[in-house]
């Protein structure tokens, strides 16, 4: 299993952070390399997520489409929230969001991403070799974004 943390800073209130963080509108942007979207499976496709909810997602990723479904198992607004795989192509794969307002500062967001290949031998290989990278990539690229929307002017948008 890969544990992966990111930290990012940004400049905007910690509610607006959270809030921007659990959009499925936001994550589509920031995930728009991979062709994202949102499958309407009874489980949301647009909105704020919040504890329980259900979200399934489509993309491309090393050429092949994928269904990832999801599923919002902790909620402490606005300092944490976690998104845990119920389907997908990883063994196992959950996502910890934690929020912190700096004093006099940004607002910090911290994800603590844990995921595991289904493939016994060559899996862990994989993890280290390729997936870790790619994953890492795919976070900073969401992050940056939500950073953007956050310290734009167009953020209302969104929530």
């Amino acid at each position: 299993m890969i544990t992966l943390q990111e930290l990012t800073l940004i400049q905007a209130p910690i509610d607006r952070v959270f809030d921007l963080a659990r959009s499925i509108d936001v994550h589509l942007i920031g995930a728009s390399g991979t062709g994202e979207q949102t499958i309407p499976t009874g489980g949301m496709t647009t909105g704020l997520m919040g504890l329980g909810d259900i979200v399934t997602w489509q993309a491309r990723h090393f050429g092949i489409r994928q269904r990832l479904t999801s599923k919002i198992t902790r909620f402490d607004p606005p300092h944490a929230f976690q998104d845990t795989m119920l389907r997908g192509a990883f063994a196992h794969m959950q996502h910890d969001h934690f929020f912190r307002a700096a004093p006099n500062g940004p607002t910090e967001m911290r994800d603590i991403f844990r995921f595991a290949t289904p493939i016994p031998i060559l899996g862990p290989i994989a993890e280290h070799l390729i997936l870790a990278r790619y994953m890492r990539n795919f976070l900073r690229e969401r992050n940056a974004i939500l950073k953007r929307v956050a310290e734009s002017g167009t953020w209302q948008q969104y929530l």
